[in-house]
């Protein structure tokens, strides 16, 4: 009677002495970062240019000669510096970032829009969605 008592406290103890404790969790979820080299900007431009102008800003310059393209850039940074003295601030660049990010928002919304508004009267119903998204299969 004695054996199997000492045999379960040995391997109640041998489970608590292995148990890993829980891992305290984030309740954020943090995201990798785009790249784990440094930046370089002589060879990583596009991503600048994404952010920068907008994706499809950023296309047509990349056809452009380099003197159009210091050209239109002016005329952007004319558009950028809003207190207009010559100068863009780091708050002036990140509100035009901002803006270049919503108004490529607002331009694939409308897109996805026209997508599904199958009969264009400006309202999406639930008939045109489920035939837009899943196609005739319901």
């Amino acid at each position: 009677m004695r054996f199997p008592r000492l045999l379960l406290c040995l391997g109640v103890w041998a489970l608590c002495g292995s148990a890993k404790p829980t891992e305290r969790k984030e309740r954020v979820l943090r995201e990798a970062p785009l790249s784990t080299r440094e930046h370089d900007d002589a060879q990583s431009f596009d991503y600048d240019h994404d952010a920068f102008l907008g994706a499809d800003e950023a296309k047509s310059f990349d056809q452009l000669t380099p003197e159009e393209s210091k050209e239109r850039l002016g005329k952007i940074v004319g558009k950028i510096d809003e207190d207009g003295d010559g100068f863009v601030t780091v708050e002036e660049l990140k509100a035009w970032i901002k803006f270049a990010q919503k108004r490529w928002i607002y331009e694939d919304v409308e897109r996805q829009w026209k997508g599904h508004d199958l009969n264009e009267d400006g309202l999406v119903s639930w008939e045109e969605y489920k035939n837009a998204t899943y196609g005739y299969i319901l």
